[in-house]
């Protein structure tokens, strides 16, 4: 086999060095939180480039302060996740599958109402949500985040499924299975990378929520890790090591999903591309 020639071999090289240091540019922010979280009792002007040894005090002070909001993170972004997939994955089968005058103009207006300022819906539902009693409540706060990510579910989703082959839905009614089964029991299991994605972005979008968090509550009761740092932040404006560590336990979870999930979110986002 011919050796690629010097210019290839210089491009190549080019590209892998601009790569990374734009992977340097954007991973700065990430290194210098942690490395302020590791600095406990320092001022931001005092941080040092490095830190000298691993002081995890930050990290306890931080997970005793906020461990509770934490977990409360975490019980509304599942929630919001299961919310979000009840109610996408059928509207997405419906319009993947059903041929419905003016499919375009729902999907594209789907897509729409994720351009609307979160600002407006928050203050359009707190009106309600007084009406209603979900002020202050765990299910509330689910329901308000899971409207974040089911446009977006809908949409990943459809592309997908559009492109499940109409003989397989057909086998399965033949075979004596009615809509419902036929979707949990064919379509859904054949969905399953744009299930984990959707399912994925829906809980980054509940897990990152602040507006719904400031607007929906009024009192201590369910109070995520978001406003939880927000106040937080007020409170230890001076000991910026507990803050950012914080910052960084709550940035763990997320993480954590993006790893595992890597594979599913390629497949699921490309899956529907190729029919």
């Amino acid at each position: 086999m011919a050796p690629h020639p010097p210019t290839t071999a210089k491009r190549r090289w080019g590209s892998t060095v601009t790569g990374v240091l734009i992977l340097c540019v954007m991973l700065f922010p990430l290194y210098w939180m942690l490395n302020t979280a590791l600095q406990p009792g320092s001022g931001l002007l005092e941080v040092a480039p490095v830190p000298g040894s691993l002081d995890l005090s930050g990290f306890s002070k931080a997970l005793g302060d906020q461990g509770g909001r934490l977990l409360t993170s975490l019980v509304v972004a599942l929630g919001a996740v299961v919310i979000c997939l009840t109610i996408a994955a059928p509207a997405a089968y419906g319009l993947a599958r059903f041929r419905l005058r003016g499919t375009r103009t729902l999907v594209f207006g789907t897509l729409i109402t994720q351009m609307v300022p979160g600002i407006v819906i928050a203050n359009a539902l707190y009106t309600s949500y007084v009406d209603l009693g979900l002020v202050n409540s765990y299910f509330g706060l689910m329901l308000a985040d899971a409207s974040l990510g089911i446009p977006f579910s809908i949409v990943l989703m459809r592309s997908f499924m559009v492109s499940i082959p109409g003989e397989v839905i057909e086998a399965a009614q033949l075979d004596g299975a009615g809509p419902v089964r036929t979707f949990l029991r064919v379509v859904v299991p054949m969905s399953r990378n744009s299930l984990i994605t959707a399912g994925l972005f829906a809980f980054l979008f509940a897990w990152s929520d602040f507006m719904f968090a400031l607007t929906l509550n009024t009192t201590d009761d369910v109070k995520p890790v978001t406003l939880g740092i927000y106040q937080y932040i007020g409170a230890h404006v001076g000991d910026w090591g507990s803050v950012m560590a914080a910052s960084v336990l709550s940035a763990v979870p997320a993480a954590i999903l993006l790893v595992v999930a890597q594979k599913y979110i390629a497949a699921g986002i490309t899956g529907g591309s190729v029919k």
